[in-house]
């Protein structure tokens, strides 16, 4: 059967990170190139130069409570978004490593219908993919083309509350402050999407190998006993393989969930105090439904690798073990004792990815909401 390459669905992924100076070609890490030079001066002067701009602006509204929100829930987004590049970037060779081991024999389906069962998440991730793009994309051309659009065009509002050393509402600055901040939340933007979706591409490759494993344990009958110790090694190498995933991308999943509730709760508080329905409102709430899409995805894929990998002792079950002598029997009860915990993505141990995690978020995220609206109150 063809070789199967896992970098294929993720292409298009991959080709915009190296857009944004995330991704030097090959499977070896950055070197001293104009590619380099990319990356460290779009690293400095967009994402640091932006989210510098704005912390600055809190220490100018923090006796304002609408004003605070309204820079905070955008900051602590585009803030973590320069943590996970330096997190990235730190383990960019460990991140290609996984790809090569990925592209070895082991890990490719060895039958037609092994390659028709890794279809369904393959088309789930894309799906994904897909949907949340145009969440993200919708939400910030919102962002970026609100003050275009709204009536109030002579305030010479940007799209994002920040300070500059210049008065940023006469010409030319306010040009130059409007074209600053496109480029910043797009490259922002394009990084943090398609580092969120190369997370859920790994967590779905996950899930993908406990299938392809099940089919194999389905499958044992002539040579049982080789075959199970392949299955056996396969299943070594797929904890070992969601261990370093969980080790590489555990604090940005931390990260994103901590800044994703904080962000739900600023969001609505903002909601709240809108009266009516307008470009603004339109915003907050393109931009809650981006926040929900991230967390759901994570704690979705999460949760797939929990499910699929919690079938692998009933696959092994559905083999024909019975006539088989006893080392292959004890083989098969160690194998099948291994699988009994299934495989769990946590951050740093403090929670488990999954559907009923998703429903803790949105219980916190409404009583920090509670907790806002309470104090804007007195």
């Amino acid at each position: 059967m063809e070789k199967f390459d896992w970098r294929c669905p993720i292409r298009i992924n991959l080709l915009l990170l190296r857009s944004v100076g995330l991704w030097p070609r090959g499977y070896g890490v950055y070197k001293r190139n104009y590619y380099l030079f990319y990356s460290i001066f779009t690293t400095i002067t967009i994402v640091g130069g932006h989210n510098l701009s704005q912390v600055i602006n809190i220490f100018y509204v923090y006796s304002d409570l609408e004003a605070l929100t309204g820079t905070i829930f955008v900051a602590t987004t585009n803030i973590l978004a320069l943590v996970k590049r330096y997190v990235f970037v730190r383990n960019l060779p460990l991140i290609k490593e996984i790809l090569q081991t990925l592209n070895t024999y082991q890990f490719h389906p060895k039958t037609r219908q092994q390659l028709k069962i890794i279809q369904a998440p393959l088309r789930r991730w894309k799906l994904a993919y897909l949907c949340f793009s145009i969440i993200v994309y919708f939400n910030v051309a919102m962002w970026t083309l609100e003050p275009l659009l709204d009536k109030m065009i002579k305030n010479r509002r940007l799209p994002f509350e920040a300070w500059y050393p210049f008065n940023s509402k006469q010409s030319p600055n306010y040009e130059i402050a409007y074209c600053y901040q496109f480029i910043c939340i797009w490259n922002i933007t394009i990084a943090n999407l398609n580092l969120d979706t190369l997370i859920f591409a790994f967590m779905m490759f996950i899930s993908a190998q406990c299938e392809i494993l099940c089919d194999d344990l389905r499958s044992l009958d002539v040579g049982f006993g080789p075959k199970l110790i392949q299955c056996i090694k396969h299943h070594k190498e797929i904890l070992r393989l969601a261990k370093v995933t969980n080790n590489i991308f555990n604090f940005i999943i931390l990260g994103q969930i901590a800044t994703s509730t904080a962000a739900l709760a600023l969001t609505m508080f903002q909601l709240s105090l809108i009266s009516s329905i307008n470009t603004t409102a339109l915003t907050h709430f393109a931009y809650m439904m981006g926040m929900l899409s991230e967390i759901l995805l994570y704690c979705w894929f999460g949760n797939e690798i929990e499910v699929k990998s919690y079938l692998i002792p009933n696959a092994a079950y559905e083999s024909q073990w019975m006539h088989q002598d006893r080392s292959v029997a004890k083989n098969l009860l160690i194998l099948g004792c291994r699988c009994r915990k299934p495989i769990k993505i946590t951050a740093i141990n403090l929670f488990t990815l999954s559907l009923p995690t998703f429903i803790a978020i949105l219980r916190s995220a409404w009583s920090y909401f509670a907790l806002l609206s309470t104090i804007n109150g007195k």
